[in-house]
């Protein structure tokens, strides 16, 4: 816009006729050329003047550039913005052009331009600095909250378009909290200096809540049903803690898809909402909401086809993956997980960027949907390019060997989602994602690898609480991704009432750079175990483990272990008439175990962390005997299944037993017999179940066992950000089988005061996992089903682990 004035005029008459002439010819005010910023006073035009249209072609060169008024933004910095140098030839297009870059950089409240006697005045006047900002006449918003939404701050540029912005993002904040009829009115307090304070003045105005929601024509379902659907709801005293009673125009946008999605999923293809229509109150107080509804018909699926353009996507294999089939009620949902099942079929053929278009045929008639899915699978891809991002910590190489893709393979979804398990398997994130996106080239694809990282150093403690009041304490300190190169380190001091370990334990995932993982252990330890059983047990030695992998679901470990291992019995305890058994009091010394063995797992879960579908299974042998004066064999096997029957509900089932049998007419030592309860076996506590001396009450442990457990999670509708999970359980199993020889007395006979009995105990209850800031968190609690009288239980217990 062009600015004319009466003293911009006088500053004219200095010129050349000519000169004067071009400058008006332009529309400038003589000499100058003037814009004014947004924010400035009202701008005038003059009056044209005709004489000056003759001389519109007149060019000037300019030889200096004067800058004035300049108060605080340094003379070097205007000119850096100025598109005129001197000796550069101007007109009146180009000084046009300059003012109105001037005026972009906001800098300047009113900007003009003229020439005299061949230098180029500028002439600005800058816009004032902010000295605070500050909000009057909030409550409902606190005001950092206010703070954080606007984009002015103290120290920086005024201008009234950013003044303009804020105001309108006040009222938004203010509307999404319910209060449509805020008002906000932005004041200037002129300082000196050129500076000025920014208050804003607001009107919060009343909450508006939402005093009914009514719905028309729905027959299928009640007004009840379809309000549960809604995010929106009616306002009631008893919400304090949301503000989904608030109105919100926006958010009743978002329940018009939720009620389509809802009557869609349901067989109602053809549903719509023909109107929603909100009323305010006389008072301002609360909206009034009317949804017009047309359910339909309900359809079911009628004939299901699959078109492609390639025979390497055979149609009928592909229509084999599909979840839904002729005859079945119509859900919108499935066509979606349909589309996403033909994705990762032509993904795994090679295909990365295919498009797949579902089209949608009605037959009223019939009340049936036809749905033909076309398959546009493109030409076969190649992996051009595999980005890792977001790994700060943790080295490039450590995430590229756990993917099993590498630049310039074909493209393979399967592998893709393979890989990404692997990464997630580590521990060391907390999400992984893997897309893909067009390459260099037609035949190329982008691998892109974004992984959150997540605290991977872990301060463990436990504790529980028994029926009989024990109390137990744990404290140790792991890290598995040791220097981000992915090695597993344990540097660990545990002190409690059943345990005092020092253990040190480092585990090379890629031994030699290639896919071995191996690691060794040095180790301390004493168990106090006269909470359960008349003894002490120390343990020092270390071993060697060495894994690989047999192929991508199966790991096979073996390792050796050197230890001497003594135990400890009170004063007197097998003295005669000191109540010690046989079972217990044969086991006193100290003795070396040299053992070597391996471990086999299988894993086809389709999620390490939280799966819900698939099994895993694992079986472990231990041959003592190599050396040493302990010679055992000791297998162990367990297995895990998994069923997802909705988001929420996952079934999981697992069973684990082991046995143990003495070679060289050795019997088995209590330090190697199988003890179970506490967290193996919940209701019980640790080694509470199992063979036991009536006399001294001691636990001896067992040489078999065998236990089984169903677990239900259950949705507990808390908000997923709380990290609390919910799970029904039921233990069953036993434990026993102790050597023959410690069950008889001196003279061969039965003893009395030792009992085995290979009985089943079962138990259930209700596990919470949470996962709370300073770490997992796990209760439980259990009500005993079946136990023996000599049996110790519980029914509470919390085991927890902080991460660092």
């Amino acid at each position: 816009m062009i600015r004319h004035d009466a003293s911009a005029l006088r500053f004219a008459r200095g010129l050349s006729p000519s000169l004067m002439a071009l400058a008006l010819a332009a529309g400038l005010a003589s000499p100058a050329l003037a814009q004014t910023a947004p924010g400035s006073i009202t701008v005038e035009n003059a009056p044209p003047i005709q004489a000056a249209a003759q001389q519109q072609d007149e060019r000037l060169v300019i030889n200096r550039i004067l800058v004035r008024g300049a108060q605080r933004i340094d003379q070097t910095t205007i000119l850096s913005y100025l598109p005129i140098q001197p000796g550069d030839t101007v007109d009146a297009a180009v000084l046009d052009v300059a003012v109105r870059t001037l005026t972009r950089t906001q800098l300047f409240a009113d900007v003009q331009l003229g020439v005299q006697d061949g230098d180029l005045i500028v002439e600005i006047v800058e816009n004032p600095i902010i000295n605070q900002v500050t909000f009057e006449g909030n409550s409902a918003i606190a005001t950092t909250k206010l703070t954080e939404e606007v984009t002015i701050r103290p120290r920086g540029i005024y201008t009234r378009a950013r003044i303009q912005e804020d105001v309108g993002k006040i009222v938004e904040l203010y509307r999404l909290s319910g209060r449509i009829s805020a008002t906000v009115t932005p004041k200037l307090v002129q300082l000196d200096q050129n500076r000025v304070d920014v208050v804003f003045e607001i009107n919060e105005g009343p909450e508006t809540g939402v005093r009914a929601i009514t719905f028309l024509g729905n027959t299928a379902f009640s007004d009840s049903d379809l309000r549960e659907v809604m995010v929106t709801q009616e306002s009631a005293w008893y919400r304090l803690f949301t503000s989904n009673d608030n109105y919100d125009p926006n958010r009743l946008d978002y329940d018009r898809d939720q009620l389509r999605k809802f009557y869609t999923n349901r067989g109602y293809y053809d549903f719509r909402v023909l109107s929603a229509i909100s009323e305010l109150a006389p008072d301002d107080s609360a909206f009034g909401i009317t949804v017009t509804l047309n359910e339909g018909d309900r359809y079911n699926f009628g004939t299901i086809d699959i078109v492609t353009e390639n025979d390497r996507l055979n149609p009928d294999f592909l229509k084999l993956l599909l979840p839904i089939a002729t005859g079945q009620l119509y859900e919108s949902d499935k066509i979606e997980t349909a589309v996403d099942a033909l994705t990762f079929a032509a993904g795994s053929a090679g295909y990365a960027f295919v498009e797949i278009e579902p089209t949608f045929r009605a037959n009223p008639e019939t009340d049936t949907v036809d749905v033909t899915f076309s398959v546009k699978e493109g030409q076969r891809v190649y992996v051009d390019r595999i980005n890792i991002v977001g790994n700060t910590r943790t080295l490039d190489n450590v995430v590229r060997r756990e993917l099993m893709l590498s630049e310039g393979d074909a493209f393979n979804r399967t592998l893709l989602e393979r890989s990404r398990n692997n990464l997630r398997a580590l521990g060391f994130f907390k999400d992984v994602t893997i897309e893909e996106a067009r390459g260099s080239a037609p035949d190329r694809s982008v691998v892109n690898v974004t992984v959150e990282e997540q605290p991977t150093g872990e301060l463990s403690v436990g504790a529980g609480f028994s029926s009989v009041d024990s109390f137990v304490v744990n404290l140790g300190i792991t890290e598995r991704n040791f220097r981000g190169r992915g090695q597993n380190v344990v540097a660990r001091v545990e002190w409690g009432a059943l345990r005092q370990q020092i253990d040190f334990r480092f585990t090379e995932p890629k031994f030699l750079g290639r896919d071995l993982r191996a690691g060794f252990d040095a180790f301390h330890s004493r168990y106090d175990l006269s909470e359960f059983s008349s003894y002490d047990y120390r343990s020092t030695g270390g071993g060697l483990r060495l894994s690989y992998p047999l192929n991508g679901y199966t790991l096979l470990s073996a390792r050796y272990f050197l230890k001497s291992d003594e135990v400890i019995v009170p004063d007197n305890f097998c003295a005669p008439g000191g109540g010690g058994s046989n079972a217990l009091c044969d086991q006193i010394g100290s003795f070396l175990n040299s053992s070597a063995g391996y471990t086999l797992l299988v894993d086809r879960r389709n999620d390490p962390v939280r799966p819900t579908r698939g099994w895993t299974g694992t079986l472990r042998q231990d041959f003592a005997g190599i050396g040493g004066d302990v010679n055992y064999v000791k297998t162990e096997a367990d297995v895990s299944a998994y069923w997802g029957i909705a988001p929420d509900w996952i079934v999981s089932t697992s069973a684990s037993t082991g046995y143990i049998s003495g070679w060289g007419g050795d019997p088995i030592r209590i330090n190697d017999r199988f003890f179970k309860g506490g967290n193996s076996f919940r209701g019980f506590e640790t080694a509470g179940i199992g063979p036991r001396d009536l006399t001294t009450q001691d636990a001896l442990g067992g040489n078999f066992y065998a236990i089984g457990t169903v677990q239900l999670t259950v949705p507990n509708f808390l908000p997923e950000q709380y990290g609390i999970r919910t799970e029904l359980f039921v233990d069953v199993g036993t434990l026993g089988a102790l050597d023959d020889r410690y069950k008889v007395t001196s003279q061969g006979l039965q003893d009395p005061n030792i009992v085995d009995e290979l009985k089943l105990r079962a138990s259930a209850g209700v596990s919470i996992h949470w996962r709370s800031p300073m770490g997992p968190i796990r209760f439980d609690l259990s009500q005993i089903v079946g136990s023996e009288e000599y049996d110790r239980t519980e029914t509470f217990r919390f085991s927890t682990s902080t991460q660092f």
